[in-house]
């Protein structure tokens, strides 16, 4: 619970990826030294949770960067279980009486390896493939949570929705910022697959689908006082990749990406605290509801926002689509209850 009447509290899910952490960082850089200020740590562990908290401690400590008062706080949250997701909501309203930015981060993939011959053809054969839209990662098919959904769907799409669905009271005046992706492209989605069970890429589609559930609601949300942004971070570093890679390819990858950006690509930002600016940009500061958001840089790494249409073909549909999952799952949870207490 927060200890600060005042404050600013921001909600970070996946503060442990390295974009969360990193957006962690530029909040306690970027919100007003003098104000007071909570942001609370979110990961599926505990560990987890407590290396985030004591490197965020150490940054403002080193830098000097607050002057009002500074808290930390945690929520263990798993968006790939619904128990989970309520839990993080009746928590939520316990300890807040309000959250000022809930920054939706945390995103989850079902990979598998990497096909290396496919990396060497794709490198010699079309440079722009290999460093952004990388086919050459193995994803699995088929894969659904225990709650029998989607997993990735679930983890990236419907998790959140439906978190942020119950906290629209502390939510009002406040900020969300949806973290979608370059790779968010129509063809990623089928409307058939909508919880992406079928899809060959559930992560391409499940920020595909995270475009479209965005353009159907936001306006939805504003009349209830909630401000949305849908933002991509562009291209970077990415903590959910480095099992699969040693020293010499991480290497390689790291360098791919930055020769990609001195040649041509304004969409590699490369290390994941440029790619967070476009998150604490739209958290802080009056943009665009209709527009990504999205960060770019320049051949040396100067960062500038850029603002770019979404194709909403469905987008309504898509909304639909999840309020009435949303609808569905509070009528299971009222049939748990009523279970238990007959029990």
């Amino acid at each position: 619970m927060s200890l600060i009447r005042e404050a600013k509290v921001a909600v970070i899910t996946g503060t442990t990826s390295n974009l969360g952490l990193n957006v962690a960082y530029r909040l306690l850089e970027d919100v007003p030294a003098e104000e007071n200020l909570t942001i609370v740590v979110t990961s599926r562990t505990l560990p987890k949770v407590n290396d985030a908290i004591r490197l965020l401690k150490t940054y403002a400590e080193k830098k000097n960067l607050r002057k009002g008062v500074l808290e930390f706080d945690y929520l263990l949250l798993d968006f790939t279980n619904m128990v989970s997701v309520l839990s993080a909501y009746h928590e939520l309203s316990k300890r807040y009486t309000h959250i000022d930015y809930f920054i939706a981060n945390a995103a989850q993939g079902v990979y598998s390896g990497i096909h290396w011959p496919l990396v060497a053809y794709y490198l010699v054969t079309d440079f722009d493939i290999a460093v952004k839209a990388a086919p050459y990662r193995i994803q699995r098919t088929g894969v659904k949570s225990a709650d029998g959904l989607g997993l990735v769907f679930q983890a990236n799409v419907f998790g959140p929705y439906y978190l942020v669905s119950k906290l629209t009271k502390l939510l009002k005046g406040g900020k969300v910022i949806w973290v979608s992706s370059v790779l968010a492209e129509p063809k990623s989605l089928s409307f058939d697959d909508l919880q992406l069970v079928k899809s060959d890429i559930p992560y391409e589609g499940s920020k595909r689908l995270l475009d479209l559930m965005f353009m159907g609601s936001y306006k939805k949300f504003s009349k209830q006082g909630v401000y949305h942004n849908l933002v991509q971070p562009g291209i970077f570093t990415s903590f959910g990749f480095y099992e699969y890679l040693n020293f010499f390819t991480y290497f390689g990858m790291l360098m791919s990406f930055y020769l990609a950006r001195l040649i041509y690509s304004e969409c590699h930002n490369v290390s994941g605290y440029n790619a967070a600016n476009a998150l604490v940009t739209s958290a802080l500061n009056d943009e665009p509801q209709d527009k990504k958001i999205g960060l770019a840089s320049s051949r040396f790494g100067r960062e500038y926002i850029v603002r770019d249409e979404v194709d909403a073909t469905g987008a309504e549909d898509v909304a639909a689509y999840l309020d009435k999952l949303v609808d569905e799952w509070d009528e299971n949870f009222k049939d748990q209850i009523v279970n238990s207490r007959q029990m």
